[in-house]
């Protein structure tokens, strides 16, 4: 199994409000982002939240595992550790998705998949028009070196260490690269008339 891990636990302070709640059609950016996961092949999706009843309640109508991350002031790290310890072994490998990018497509999760299933690649990452882009797909292999609390700079850091050996590969997708973290970005999602994928 490959599971979907989506952080949804910062503070969200560049949006002033949780990106969580954040309309996206007729649905949240959890909901957007935990159906995309699903319905491309992840399961189990675990949504690690903050100690925040509203928030938790929208990851629990996803039908998502909700996990609270009471302390994730160091950052969303703190919410893949969570998940990784959650899931032990019982998983190949797991596609890390965050809440702050709900235009990403269930058919490139597919894809996502499908690759890590057929590769022995510790990662793979999508591309559109030549550049990377949102979720990654983290074999169970890199699980310590995510677990390893010297780590400096999260799942980045792991992403750089390990990019020659990842597998990229190329989808029709461009909300891949679209990361709404900012007032002015939400806004422009909107007056694009993005809709949920």
């Amino acid at each position: 199994m490959i599971a979907g891990v989506v952080p949804c636990a910062g503070s969200s302070s560049r949006m002033g409000k949780a990106k969580a709640l954040l309309s996206i059609g007729d649905s949240t950016f959890v909901q957007a982002v935990v159906d995309a996961l699903s319905d491309g092949g992840c399961e189990p999706v675990l949504a690690i939240v903050p100690d925040d009843r509203v928030v938790a309640e929208a990851a629990r109508v996803t039908g998502a595992r909700v996990l609270t991350n009471a302390d994730p002031g160091e950052g969303p790290i703190t919410s893949m550790r969570l998940a990784l310890r959650e899931l032990g072994d019982s998983v190949e490998g797991v596609i890390y998705m965050a809440v702050d990018h709900p235009c990403v497509r269930a058919e490139t999760i597919a894809t996502i998949v499908d690759v890590a299933r057929s590769t022995e690649a510790p990662l793979v990452i999508p591309t559109y028009e030549g550049e990377r882009g949102h979720p990654s797909f983290f074999q169970q292999s890199l699980f310590l070196e995510l677990m390893d609390p010297t780590l400096g700079g999260g799942a980045r850091t792991v992403v750089h260490r390990h990019l020659a050996l990842a597998e990229l590969v190329a989808v029709p997708d461009p909300g891949i690269r679209l990361d709404i973290d900012t007032p002015a970005e939400y806004e422009a999602m909107l007056a694009a008339g993005i809709d949920a994928p």
